[in-house]
This record gives C-alpha cells, sequence and structure tokens, in this order.
C-alpha cells in the first residue's frame, strides 16, 4: 500500500476536523464516505479493467468523481485508515442479501476489521444500497445503530452473519469469518466479480448513494429514493435521462464517449 493523499481524499468527502487514530475519527469518515462516493459498476458494463492499487483509486474515485463497487471502496478506505495509523485487516464476504431459498455463493465481497484501542470494529463503505455509516462493534446478538439502519452480528453456521433492521424485520446482508485475506486474494475475487459471465456487475446497471436522511439506489431503469420508512420508484425513459440522473442524483462524473453512449442506449431500450 502505498501512502493516501489524505488532503485530497478529505476534501472529495467533506472531512474539515482533525484527524485521530480514535473512533469519532473512524465514525466521522465512515458516515461521509458512501454519501460522498456512489456504488456504481459502469466499468464493468463498459468491460473496463478494475485496478485495486492506491494510485488507481485515488485517481478514479477521488481525482476523477467517479464510483465503484465494494473491493475499490473497501479497499481505498482500508488505504485512508492505515495513513491516519489504524490497524486494518481485510476480510472476504460471502453476500446472501436477495438469496433467500438459494444456495450460497462464493465470497464475493470485501469488508474490513479495525481497531481502535483495545476493540475491533467491523467498517464496510461499499455494499451498495445498505452500506453501513457507521462502524459495528463485534459483538453479538446486540441491536447497534448507525446514522441510518440499525445492525446486529449473529452466528450462523459457523460463520458471522450480519443482519440490518428493514421495516421491522431482520434481513441478512453477508456472512464471513474473521480470517484474514491477501491483496492476491482480492485480485482473484475481484477479477471473478468483474468477468464471469455469471456476474450481475456485467449485465446490469447498479447504482447508490447515501443522503443524510435516506438512500438512492438505481437498477437499470427503475430509481428507487428512500427516506425514513418511505419508498418513491420511478422508471427512467431514455438514455439521456439516465446519464443526467447518474450524473445529478449520485454525483457521478461520468466518462465521455461513444461506448457510454451505446450503454446507456441499450439500458434504455431494455
Amino acid at each position: 500500500m502505498r501512502a493516501v493523499d489524505i488532503d485530497a481524499y478529505f476534501e472529495r468527502v467533506g472531512f474539515a476536523a482533525a484527524a485521530s487514530r480514535d473512533l469519532a475519527t473512524l465514525e466521522a469518515l465512515h458516515r461521509l464516505h458512501p454519501m460522498a462516493i456512489p456504488f456504481e459498476n459502469l466499468s464493468t458494463l463498459l468491460r473496463e479493467p478494475i485496478p485495486l492499487d492506491t494510485p488507481a483509486l485515488l485517481a478514479k474515485l477521488v481525482a476523477r468523481r467517479r464510483g465503484g463497487y465494494c473491493f475499490e471502496h473497501n479497499q481505498l478506505f482500508a488505504d485512508v485508515l492505515r495513513t491516519l495509523g489504524f490497524e486494518v485487516t481485510t476480510l472476504a464476504a460471502r453476500v446472501v442479501w436477495g438469496r433467500i431459498g438459494q444456495s450460497l455463493g462464493p465470497r464475493t465481497h470485501m469488508v474490513l476489521r479495525v481497531r481502535v484501542g483495545a476493540d475491533d470494529y467491523l467498517s464496510d463503505v461499499g455494499f451498495g444500497g445498505l452500506t453501513l455509516t457507521g462502524p459495528l462493534r463485534f459483538e453479538l446478538n446486540i441491536e447497534q445503530s448507525t446514522p441510518h439502519e440499525t445492525f446486529r452480528f449473529v452466528h450462523r453456521d459457523g460463520e458471522l452473519e450480519l443482519e440490518a433492521l428493514v421495516r421491522g424485520e431482520w434481513r441478512p446482508l453477508y456472512r464471513f469469518d474473521l480470517q484474514e485475506q491477501l491483496p492476491i486474494d482480492f485480485e482473484v475475487l475481484n477479477h471473478f466479480v468483474a468477468t464471469h459471465p455469471s456476474s450481475h456487475f456485467l449485465t446490469t446497471l447498479v447504482a447508490a448513494r447515501r443522503t443524510p436522511d435516506g438512500r438512492y439506489a438505481l437498477k437499470n431503469r427503475e430509481l428507487a429514493v428512500y427516506r425514513g420508512a418511505s419508498k418513491e420508484e420511478r422508471t427512467i425513459g431514455s438514455a439521456a435521462e439516465i446519464g443526467r440522473v447518474l450524473a445529478e442524483t449520485f454525483g457521478i462524473e461520468l466518462p465521455r464517449g461513444p461506448a457510454l453512449d451505446a450503454l446507456l442506449g441499450s439500458i434504455a431500450a431494455q
């Protein structure tokens, strides 16, 4: 890992306080990151490479003001925290959100274990629509509030499972264990997610961004706006409007060129 340009990252996420290796700094950055840097998969749809090295992540997510998916978000966040002096361990999770009644899939999600003093916290700024906006203590069977949803850890089939309280119901997000995963492990997982024919990131446009009081979620032409317990939905009608929503609602600095025009046109035609 190379040291992160902290000033550029702080400007990107809107962090203006003094940074320390403490819980207050971790909580503040964890809240700001998913509101400033969107979750999006334009690169996989455009068949672009997804490098996970520090310079590439800074160039894309910070300098070019794009977003990314979980490996990009959480690897950048890990680099930021390590630059600030935090002890960070990268872990791999198996997503179970939306897979009720289905067989388990591979481990295709990165999460972080962050040490603060004598305590360990789960940190995850890259889970799309239900991205955490605060770290969670590694403590079983207790409800933990964030600036948005409430979460808890439970034991499930020998692993830790993270659950979110959604409209009064506990919903599982992903399962994981505490075995450290090395950069080469995530290179393999990233390659699978970015190139394997079964990966939905190759066929479906996905974007998400937190707001102070809710979140935006886009799946192809379907835009959902969540505020508290309310949900508003609408279908986007044209390629031009999809582009405007990505730029204005999600804050993505769109790449220009015929490849993006063709992609948005194909999505609008679905």
